[in-house]
């Protein structure tokens, strides 16, 4: 029964605590298009990441 007086204040920090991340992402705009960000992994980009890749794609270009 005695854990129960730090398990109660210690989740309603942890609750706060969420509360104010999640209030900080809303107003920061974390969640203004997220229709945008869902497709764009669908639209491929004349740039890799990956500068290896490059190295070797820019490789076989020349003579």
């Amino acid at each position: 029964m005695d854990i129960l007086y730090l398990l109660i204040p210690v989740t309603v920090l942890i609750a706060f605590g969420v509360l104010i991340v999640f209030a900080w992402s809303l107003k920061s705009g974390q969640f203004e298009d997220v229709e945008q960000e869902g497709a764009r992994i669908l639209v491929d980009e004349d740039h890799s990441l990956d500068p290896v890749q490059e190295a070797i794609d820019g490789d076989q270009g020349a003579p």
